[in-house]
């Protein structure tokens, strides 16, 4: 629901004709939930390990000749290092193989468009098969992520032209738990580029979604879920 000036009240919506899912009005309530069980969150740190070992083992030779296109193919750094907002707001540097034309990320912070001219060729590549992600496994195993959770954004981010904190008093709320590698919103098919309010809203309520009613069966099921997206490259560019 938004008011005469098209800011949220309390209303979230996914995206129309969202293919798998059917569309939700999810409520978020104003309050802080309990904090979980101790061996629920050991068992979730227990599981970002494993899955982040086993992503690296299997990601191995694809990070290598990640490595290789992006040497061979222009000059610069392999790795893209970029400050995000992670748990309880604090920083930390996300890792990401780079897709950009080295000096290009520097200056005012642009999202990458759909056929964005600083995207290189191998990058584009990287991009759409989600493998200049696998880095963040090292994040997951640093501890400054989870698998699943929230994705991290960048400060100073905006959404059609309003930065991504003052679109709604409640988008801080989704900085209580680690920012993650995908997430609910991700698999609900809000992927891509964030540049409208209403983008930044639906995936905002999935997040709190996430938040309020997580389990380890949900993280399952999530990484189960984006397993066939990352292969299908949808919204990936």
């Amino acid at each position: 629901m938004f008011d005469s000036h098209g800011k949220f009240i309390d209303r979230m919506l996914l995206p129309e004709g969202a293919s798998g899912f059917h569309p939700i009005s999810y409520v978020s309530r104003l309050y802080m939930p309990p904090a979980p069980p101790a061996w629920r969150t050991r068992g979730k740190r227990c599981m970002d390990i494993a899955l982040a070992l086993v992503g690296l083992a299997l990601g191995a030779l694809p990070m290598f000749l990640a490595m290789a296109a992006i040497k061979l193919g222009s000059t610069g750094p392999v790795l893209f290092r970029q400050r995000r907002i992670g748990r309880d707001g604090k920083p930390f540097v996300l890792l990401k193989f780079r897709t950009m034309r080295h000096g290009s990320e520097c200056g005012e912070l642009r999202q990458t468009t759909r056929d964005d001219p600083r995207v290189t060729r191998e990058g584009a590549w990287l991009r759409r098969t989600s493998l200049d992600e696998l880095p963040q496994f090292i994040n997951v195993l640093r501890g400054d992520m989870s698998v699943v959770g929230p994705r991290p954004h960048a400060p100073g981010t905006r959404a059609a032209g309003w930065l991504f904190e003052d679109v709604t008093p409640r988008y801080a709320e989704r900085h209580r738990v680690k920012p993650g590698m995908t997430g609910l919103a991700q698999t609900r098919g809000w992927r891509g580029e964030t540049d409208t309010e209403q983008k930044l809203l639906g995936r905002l309520a999935s997040d709190l979604e996430y938040i309020e009613t997580w389990s380890l069966g949900l993280d399952v099921k999530i990484v189960l879920r984006t397993i066939p997206l990352v292969l299908r490259m949808l919204n990936a560019y």
